[in-house]
């Protein structure tokens, strides 16, 4: 009876803990919870991200610390601007190459002369000791020759790479430019550099003065689906491009734009055609390596495909430029009798001048104050002109400056271009 008890005693004592048929549903319902619990926290902190993304994406990207260095105030900008400039030539431009160096030196600024390898190698000696002997050159610094001497084709891609080299440069040696002008040898100023400079100094540091048009109908045939090869991209001596009987498709990925090969560009707009950091200006200068006339298209096409920039674009190149009617392949040689069309449009620069041409002297006379041989005064100048000496052997402050009507005439017309031109027409088509 003790040992039936006590085996009674033991299994009625054990009995709920050895039936498992309540563990599963225990389990399950316990998971229900934490998997409600679970959702639930991790849908707030969902929401949160998502919200937080949708408000500002670009912190995660690495493409945002590159666009933050843009977008400097321009309330931090005190100073006055400085612009970079690359003046070309080719064989015999030597002489008019330092003549127009003159015509718009100012010490602010920073230059880089360009003699393509059609010069023969004594001219582009004779240059760079030209630049070297002049004392004023070799007190600030701010004028280089570039040694390497690049083929430069017209219509190639081979003159638009030469101008990225010299801009890769200017970024390189000096951080102190704000805009980026190119001219040819055949280029003169219609105005000083200290009227050209005390109107930037009232501009957005953003605004690119780049004359385009967005390539529509029958122009796209004869410029988007021809393939042309340019010979200076890989002989030593120059030949003209020819055309290849292959013929491609048009881009769907960006659209095409065209206008003048001259422009005034912003050193922010230069970095990022230099960095590329989202491919875009690596993509088009690859696609332009094979597209005619390509020094009219390839800025021009970069800045109309990028929301960062093509807002800043002004149509405009501040060149005063007479063609014929219906226009041909080169512009007119511009003389005497356009002087007063040139004055009156209030162009920084003109284009283009037959070597030595009168106008020029009547330019440096009139509109200058320029003598044979010398720059073009601003205030910077201090020295003294007795006795036929040169007022700008002695230098002063280089940012102050003394406008004159030059300053007038380009401050009409960057109003015109700039105020009141509708920001969200610039690169729609025309």
């Amino acid at each position: 009876m003790r040992r039936n008890g006590y085996h009674h005693h033991f299994h009625s004592g054990h009995r709920p803990f050895s039936d498992r048929r309540w563990i599963l549903p225990f389990f399950a319902s316990l998971l229900v919870s934490v998997t409600l619990l679970l959702a639930a926290l991790l849908g707030n902190f969902s929401y949160s991200y998502e919200r937080d993304l949708d408000e500002d994406s670009s912190e995660y990207f690495v493409e945002s610390d590159l666009n933050e260095v843009l977008r400097k105030p321009e309330d931090l900008k005190l100073e006055a601007p400085r612009i970079a400039y690359l003046i070309s030539g080719t064989k015999g431009d030597s002489q008019r190459l330092r003549r127009t160096l003159q015509a718009v030196y100012h010490p602010r600024n920073q230059y880089i002369l360009h003699l393509d390898l059609e010069a023969p190698p004594r001219e582009r000696i004779e240059l760079a000791t030209s630049v070297k002997s002049d004392p004023t050159f070799r007190e600030v610094e701010n004028v280089r020759v570039m040694a390497q001497s690049n083929l430069v084709t017209y219509k190639g891609p081979t003159m638009f790479a030469c101008t990225l080299q010299a801009v890769a440069i200017l970024l390189k040696e000096s951080v102190e430019w704000d805009w980026f002008i190119n001219l040819s040898a055949s280029d003169y100023p219609l105005v000083t550099q200290d009227d050209l400079l005390y109107v930037f100094s009232n501009l957005s540091r953003n605004i690119n003065f780049i004359e385009h048009t967005q390539v529509l109908g029958w122009k796209l045939n004869q410029r988007a689906k021809p393939i042309i090869i340019d010979p200076g991209l890989y002989l030593s001596k120059k030949y003209d491009i020819f055309w290849t009987s292959q013929r491609r498709s048009l881009p769907t990925s960006f659209k095409l734009f065209t206008g003048s090969a001259w422009v005034v560009l912003t050193r922010s707009f230069l970095e990022y055609c230099i960095w590329g950091w989202d491919n875009l200006p690596r993509t088009l200068l690859m696609y332009y390596a094979n597209f005619i006339s390509s020094p009219e298209g390839y800025f021009h096409t970069v800045i109309c495909n990028t929301d960062e920039f093509k807002s800043t674009a002004v149509s405009h190149d501040l060149h005063y430029i007479a063609w014929d009617s219906p226009p041909k392949q080169h512009p007119i040689s511009l003389s005497i009798k356009d002087f007063k069309n040139m004055v009156k449009s209030g162009a920084a620069f003109a284009r283009k001048f037959a070597k030595n041409d009168p106008v020029l002297d009547k330019i440096d006379k009139e509109l200058l104050g320029r003598s044979e041989g010398r720059f073009a005064p601003g205030a910077w100048c201090i020295g003294s002109s007795d006795n036929g000496g040169d007022i700008c052997s002695l230098r002063g402050n280089d940012s102050v400056f003394q406008p004159g009507p030059g300053a007038e005439r380009l401050q009409d017309l960057v109003q015109v271009l700039v105020l009141k031109d509708n920001q969200p027409k610039r690169c729609a088509a025309q």
